[in-house]
């Protein structure tokens, strides 16, 4: 039996899909930056130690519904079993959209019957850590985030700052979202690295009394056995 588990997990691969968390990362224009501090030592205290003092929607990061939405559940409301679930990428990385229609997601329909979380890769990972990144992103259209809440998805992740654009005040696309609690994470990463097939996509919260957000260490798990697990 041991022989034949190691067999089965010989082909999985397990994918980082998230930013590290430094002084002097990314942050949304309007928060403020991480704040990293050494509290305890080795030499003076016998272990060392780190104080944070971090927003709950810094880098890679889920926003729970009640992050916009009044009488809307906070993470920790929500199952365990709602961060981790049936994934893929939908990849629009080669269309030149400034807001992702719902044309360029048609194609994928009868594949998210069967998913719990899309993954909207748009390739702007790669200004992470550059002014470009806050600007110019792709963002989903209203009419995109519409047709994907028809689906009995969990949440729908993004490699950009935003499912929204970034000059919002309204936020409707979160709020279409919001309205089916699903949850929303962003600033996702990596997502070259993961094939076009189905894999369990996994983004577990920190369980934060009434988070409306929290970072989170994304992965999936690729290859032919975990997707058959949900």
């Amino acid at each position: 039996m041991p022989a034949a588990r190691r067999d089965s997990g010989a082909h999985m691969k397990i994918v980082d899909l998230s930013h590290t968390i430094y002084e002097g990362m990314p942050y949304y224009p309007g928060t403020e930056p991480p704040i990293l501090q050494v509290a305890n030592t080795i030499e003076v205290d016998g272990f060392t130690e780190t104080r944070m003092s971090i927003y709950t929607h810094i880098g890679t990061h889920i926003d729970a519904p009640s992050h916009i939405l009044k009488n809307k559940p906070s993470l920790d409301k929500l199952p365990i079993d709602h961060f981790i679930g049936r994934a893929m990428f939908l990849d629009v990385s080669v269309m030149s959209y400034d807001t992702i229609p719902v044309s360029s997601l048609l194609k994928y329909k009868d594949l998210i019957t069967n998913l719990d979380f899309v993954i909207i890769k748009t390739g702007w990972s790669r200004h992470w850590g550059k002014q470009d990144y806050f600007k110019g992103f792709p963002s989903l259209s209203e009419e995109a985030a519409h047709w994907l809440a028809t689906f009995n998805l969990k949440g729908v992740g993004i490699d950009a700052i935003s499912v929204d654009r970034m000059d919002t005040t309204t936020f409707p696309v979160h709020k279409i979202f919001f309205r089916k609690n699903m949850i929303v994470v962003e600033n996702l990463t990596n997502l070259d690295s993961a094939g076009k097939e189905v894999f369990i996509f996994s983004c577990m919260p920190l369980k934060i009394k009434d988070a409306d957000g929290s970072p989170v260490r994304a992965f999936g798990i690729l290859g032919p056995g975990p997707a058959s697990l949900y």
